[in-house]
């Protein structure tokens, strides 16, 4: 085969591929598609930065991305260079003000912004905000995971007001969201970013939310990937312990933004390249996809 022949061969493969993707992008036209993005997949920045060009390329092919970000090990890196003692009680950071000064440091500052500049490099617009901008997340204090633990300033969403990202939506721009939210009497709260995520989708009425984990999704009793779920399969599933341990919680907050109206949550694994755009706009999907 020439050269010749060999490109157009590959200009030929290319045009399918996008034919492909054409019946997903108008199913998700305009749609909002809130993307959890944390775990090792944050650490690598090759794999961030396809991230971020995944992203550009919903908001250009008529989707409405919105990013919500974890940090965790981030912050323990921070905090053990600066000498501070972090501990945890049923996986949540107990959070002393000192401590909590340092997650906003580096949650709201240094990652937000390395990500925001991450997307704008690929030739998107994206925005760094916080929950406690305009308003967006009122934040109540965590319920004790004991009676002798008190996780300090580790918050749960109270209140959700969408209207600073409602303004942003369909402009163009990426909003970049850190776990961070005020309390009602104007302290700072250390939100879990799942659960901030799953408070956001449902908000804004999302059509996807897409958490990006370090497992490929929801797993059986043989270890296979289990492709769809309904609420009440999740249900069983735990009673029969085939989803155990952290997965446990993350299934749970998938059902927490179902509840609040958002349409499907999957579960997929952030380390396989571009994985959101296998789920969004393939036949092929990525995870577990749990819906009502």
């Amino acid at each position: 085969m020439t050269d010749a022949a060999s490109e157009e061969q590959k200009a030929q493969e290319q045009a399918a591929i996008l034919m492909q993707a054409l019946p997903h992008m108008l199913r998700y036209d305009d749609a909002t598609v809130v993307v959890k993005y944390g775990g090792h997949a944050m650490g690598d920045e090759k794999v961030a930065r396809d991230f971020a060009r995944d992203m550009v390329l919903l908001e250009q092919s008529g989707l409405n991305p919105v990013v919500v970000h974890g940090g965790g090990p981030q912050i323990g890196a921070m905090l053990k260079k600066l000498g501070i003692k972090s501990e945890f009680s049923d996986g949540l950071r107990v959070t002393d003000k000192p401590t909590m000064e340092i997650v906003e440091m580096v949650l709201a500052g240094a990652i937000n912004k390395q990500i925001v500049g991450f997307i704008n490099a690929e030739g998107g617009r994206a925005v760094g905000l916080c929950g406690k901008d305009g308003n967006m997340v009122i934040a109540r204090k965590a319920a004790k995971t004991s009676e002798a633990v008190d996780l300090g300033f580790v918050g749960e969403p109270d209140r959700v007001d969408a209207t600073v990202l409602e303004q942003i939506l369909g402009r163009e721009l990426i909003p970049v969201l850190a776990p961070v939210a005020l309390g009602p009497s104007g302290e700072t709260y250390n939100v879990n970013a799942d659960t901030f995520a799953g408070a956001i989708a449902g908000a804004l009425g999302a059509k996807r939310l897409l958490f990006l984990t370090d497992v490929p999704g929801v797993l059986d009793a043989d270890r296979n990937l289990i492709k769809e779920l309904k609420v009440n399969d999740i249900h069983a599933l735990i009673a029969e312990g085939v989803i155990t341990g952290g997965m446990i919680p993350k299934v749970e907050t998938c059902i927490y933004a179902i509840e609040q109206g958002v349409e499907g949550v999957v579960i997929l694994d952030g380390k396989t390249p571009h994985a959101v755009l296998v789920e969004l706009l393939t036949d092929h999907g990525a995870g577990t996809l749990i819906t009502r």
